[in-house]
């Protein structure tokens, strides 16, 4: 009989499971639900004046703009569903006496916590997929779409007092460049060789681009190279030139969300690109790449903190519930901007200032975890 009464009851473990589990996700998924149609919502209200000015009609904005708004919109909030989804049903679990049952039964509040995190894992799995490789694919669509109709200042263009490197060896300087004709004036590229030493100067008063890849057309321009002490110039005056030069017009642009058009392997090689060219602070692309691994586990410590809220007993029940869950999702967005403020100014490192409010909020949930419900 004991033996029967331990099977009977490794299976009533496996279908509570089963039943937490399945509660977890289909709250979450509401949730995802309501809350996308209310954003759709209040998007659509904020930019229906410039839908209508450039006439738009309806079926070009859900096909071309709110189809990649939704996985966007999803990326950003997946933690603070999952938050709000567990809060929510972990508080009809207390309410209706389920969690006082279970704890009754011997059953440890760790115990009934593990298919919590179970469900937490999975979503945690699906939006780390999602933030690294498919996300960005349908970001691109959204982001232009934005720089065309809704908000053109999304496109910058560097123009004047441009300095970068091309892989290390070639310096290249340019006075302004006009994003219009794809036209530099006085523009100037020195060479160094494996030891830094300066090899070849390359001189032109405009470098007008020709076409792809990367062939320029050089106007007066002027070559001197270096060879230890002797040096041999080539002037040339008046005339033109074409010379393939390893820039592109696309160099100079930058796009204000940039960031979120990239694959994640993408973004790795951007930043090692740019690192080396010395375009300018990378802080911004270090801290969208650092979030991309930083989500999954923001889920996990939302869901061990809403658990710990949401199962215990108190006067107010849901609506208390909720309302602590809301102030401290406000809490962790809050935290979360500041810290990347600071880090995109560089007055810490990114991947501090991403990973600051994990490390704090780990730590509220370990409190509130010795805290929850006995």
């Amino acid at each position: 009989m004991g033996g029967q009464d331990e099977t009977i009851c490794i299976r009533l473990v496996k279908k509570l499971d089963i039943y937490i589990i399945k509660k977890y996700l289909l709250t979450f998924f509401f949730t995802v639900v309501l809350i996308t149609v209310v954003a759709i919502v209040m998007d659509t209200s904020e930019n229906m004046d410039k839908f209508i000015t450039h006439e738009l009609s309806f079926w070009t904005v859900l096909r071309d703009y709110y189809q990649y708004f939704v996985p966007w919109i999803n990326g950003e909030l997946w933690p603070l569903f999952a938050f709000l989804a567990v809060i929510f049903f972990t508080s009809r679990l207390a309410r209706d006496s389920e969690i006082v049952a279970m704890l009754s039964t011997g059953m440890t509040y760790n115990r009934i916590l593990r298919p919590m995190l179970v469900a937490a894992s999975i979503i945690a799995v699906f939006h780390w997929i999602g933030e690294n490789y498919v996300i960005p694919r349908s970001t691109v669509h959204m982001n232009d779409f934005k720089g065309e109709y809704i908000r053109p200042s999304m496109k910058r263009t560097t123009m004047r007092n441009i300095q970068f490197s091309i892989n290390g060896q070639d310096q290249i300087y340019a006075y302004f460049y006009q994003p219009r004709d794809s036209l530099i004036d006085i523009f100037r590229m020195e060479h160094y060789d494996e030891e830094g030493h300066l090899t070849r100067i390359f001189k032109a008063d405009k470098l007008e681009f020709k076409q792809p890849p990367n062939t320029w057309t050089a106007k007066s321009y002027e070559i001197r190279t270096i060879n230890d002490l002797k040096e041999e110039i080539v002037y040339g005056k008046g005339k033109e030139m074409d010379t393939i030069i390893a820039i592109r017009p696309s160099d100079f642009v930058r796009h204000a969300k940039e960031m979120e058009n990239m694959a994640t392997p993408e973004l790795r090689a951007f930043v090692a690109r740019e690192e080396i060219k010395g375009l300018g602070n990378t802080s911004t692309y270090k801290i969208e790449l650092y979030k991309r691994t930083s989500a999954p586990f923001t889920i996990i410590i939302l869901t061990i903190i809403g658990a710990s809220i949401g199962t215990r007993k108190v006067r107010g029940g849901l609506g208390m519930h909720l309302a602590v869950g809301v102030a401290l999702g406000a809490l962790f967005v809050v935290v979360s901007k500041f810290s990347e403020t600071f880090a995109s100014n560089l007055s810490f490192a990114p991947l501090l200032g991403v990973w600051v409010p994990n490390l704090l909020f780990g730590l509220l949930s370990l409190y509130l975890l010795s805290r929850a419900q006995k």
